[in-house]
């Protein structure tokens, strides 16, 4: 089975589950569900059905290429699946509040429509909700011991989340960050919900915590390779392929793994010059051309690279070492060498 064989498999099944666990419209103006729906790109703003951009579901997926490496059946852990892509979604829609971030996927932003108290009520809907999707497991013949550890593993991710994110916002307000705290914030905000999906698909096929361990290792060294990828794409990547201008990063200010290199291992003159565009409330074409510049001058892209690469060995030689089922495994070999390889 290859990747694309995998996801033309299971995303009709991704979909299909997390409709049945979000909470249906009851009428075309019931705005409360229906602002979820519009987030999750199935309705417009008017809450009228339509197709729009979603994410990639790639949480859900590992989910339940997890199960399957396990020596489960996919179908039976669609519950966790669902959970892992809602805690996801819910995260972006607070993300969007504060960040200010106008739209997502090419559409306005939840709070950007209808506020910031909406946003924030709807996130936490859709927080709650994938706690009662996990629940659903119950119904798939899951006993309950394993249905309490889901919970558990869900609720830990999304604290390391908060963490995350909690330092993604500090150092919003200082220039004094380095690898390490970089690092240790990429690992709350991005790796902990893709270890947390991978972890969950193994706990439903094996049905014990203690043999889960190495498929969360997986998820999270895999997320800290994605993030770094991103990183790159953020500052590099073709605004034809990625949907956003050149060097958006750089133009917001971000403090991403390739910034936090320069302004830390740059020769003085160019990490003080860095210092000071970073400075300024608002960098103009040319400032983030220049900025550009610097982080070539100063080898920060081929730094990045490099340990994205690094992290991408090592999640494939962790699924190697898992000893898993032949067809899952080389699915989830095929995934991560996609999603660090890839141009957007």
């Amino acid at each position: 089975m290859s990747l694309q064989q995998a996801m033309d498999t299971f995303m009709p099944l991704i979909e299909q589950e997390l409709r049945a666990c979000m909470l249906s419209p009851e009428s075309g103006n019931d705005a409360f569900a229906g602002m979820m729906h519009y987030h999750m790109g199935w309705s417009d703003e008017h809450f009228r059905p339509t197709t729009a951009r979603t994410g990639k579901r790639l949480r859900p997926l590992l989910t339940l290429l997890a199960c399957q490496a396990a020596g489960g059946s996919p179908q039976s852990a669609l519950p966790a699946a669902a959970a892992v892509e809602i805690i996801h979604n819910f995260s972006l829609v607070h993300d969007d509040i504060e960040d200010r971030s106008p739209t997502r996927r090419g559409r306005r932003t939840v709070w950007s429509l209808w506020g910031d108290a909406q946003a924030i009520n709807t996130g936490d809907a859709m927080f709650v909700l994938a706690h009662l999707a996990l629940q659903r497991l119950s119904c798939y013949g899951i006993p309950a011991h394993c249905v309490v550890s889901a919970l558990r593993i869900l609720d830990e991710a999304c604290l390391a989340l908060c963490r995350g994110q909690h330092l993604d916002l500090a150092f919003e307000s200082t220039l004094e960050v380095d690898a390490d705290a970089y690092m240790a914030m990429i690992t709350g905000k991005t790796a902990a919900l893709l270890g947390c999906a991978m972890q969950l698909g193994a706990l439903v096929a094996l049905g014990e915590m203690i043999l889960t361990e190495r498929y969360r290792s997986v998820g999270e060294k895999l997320g800290l390779a994605f993030q770094i990828q991103d990183d790159i794409l953020g500052i590099w990547g073709e605004p034809e392929v990625t949907g956003k201008p050149v060097a958006d990063d750089l133009r917001s200010r971000k403090k991403t793994l390739p910034v936090i290199y320069a302004l830390n291992k740059a020769e003085d003159i160019w990490a003080n010059r860095l210092r000071h565009l970073y400075s300024q409330e608002q960098l103009s074409e040319a400032d983030v051309i220049e900025a550009v510049r610097i982080l070539d001058a100063c080898g920060a892209r081929a730094y990045a690279e490099q340990l994205a690469t690094r992290y991408l060995h090592e999640t494939l030689a962790e699924i190697e070492a898992l000893g898993a089922e032949p067809q899952a495994t080389g699915v989830l070999r095929e995934l991560a060498l996609s999603l660090v390889q890839r141009a957007h």
